[in-house]
Formats: structure tokens, sequence, C-alpha cells
């Protein structure tokens, strides 16, 4: 069990990074579009491995759930693992986003501004936040 918590924190937190780096790299796309194939492929790489981070934590994560059913009685009744999973799988659909957006800076659109980005870049500092508070408090 350890293991597996072991794990999916290592992943979760590689996963992070990547959140937190990709709208950056964003930002200076935006700003410095004389650099952008540079930026493009360093989009792509971040993005690829936040797939493969992502992949990680998910496995170890219900294999965390499912060892936890076992060995709890009434673990999947509770509140906070509720909220938990639906933050982690609105910051997956934040990553998604990520993933589209810099397909259409890509292609030479930029549909949101420098100062948007940076405000886009601290959504997953909220929900890591949120995810780690529900963890740790366990308050519901």
């Amino acid at each position: 069990m350890l293991w597996l918590k072991s794990f999916h924190i290592v992943f979760m937190t590689a996963w992070l990074a990547v959140l937190f780096m990709l709208p950056r790299l964003f930002v200076y796309h935006v700003e410095t579009p004389e650099l952008a194939h540079k930026f493009q492929l360093w989009e792509r790489r971040t993005y690829l491995l936040g797939h493969v981070a992502f992949g990680l934590m998910f496995v170890f994560g219900v294999a965390l759930l499912y060892q936890s059913m076992l060995m709890v009685p009434g673990y999947m009744k509770q509140g906070w693992l509720h909220t938990k999973i639906t933050l982690v799988a609105v910051l997956f659909a934040y990553f998604i986003y990520c993933g589209r957006l810099m397909k259409t800076m890509a292609s030479g659109r930029f549909p949101l501004s420098s100062k948007q980005l940076r405000l886009f870049n601290e959504v997953p500092a909220l929900f890591l936040l949120l995810i780690v508070v529900l963890v740790v408090v366990k308050p519901f």
C-alpha cells in the first residue's frame, strides 16, 4: 500500500509540474513570436510528458483506491474522496484544454493574451491546494 501511495504521489507531482510549466510556455510563446518554433517543440514535449505522468498517476491511483476499498469498509462512501476525484477530473479537462490551446497556438492564432495566460497558469495551484487539503484533512 505504501509503495502504491509513493508512486501515485511521485507521478502526481510530475503531472502537476507539467500543468505549471505548460501555460508558462504559452506565455513565453505569445510574448516572443520570433521563437514560436522553439516553444512549439517544448510545448509538445511537455504535453507528451504530461500524458505519461497522468497515465502512471492514474494507474497507481486506481490501484491505491482498490486496495483502500479492500482494507476500509465504506471507503467509497466518503465525501472527500468523491470531491477529490471530481477535482482531478476537472484538472484533467484543464490539461486537455491546454492541448487544444497548444494546437491553436501552433497554427499562429493566440486566443488568450499573455496576461490571461498568466492567470490561467494559476489554476493548477488552486486545485493542488484543494486536493491536498481534502486528502490530508478529510473534512467530510
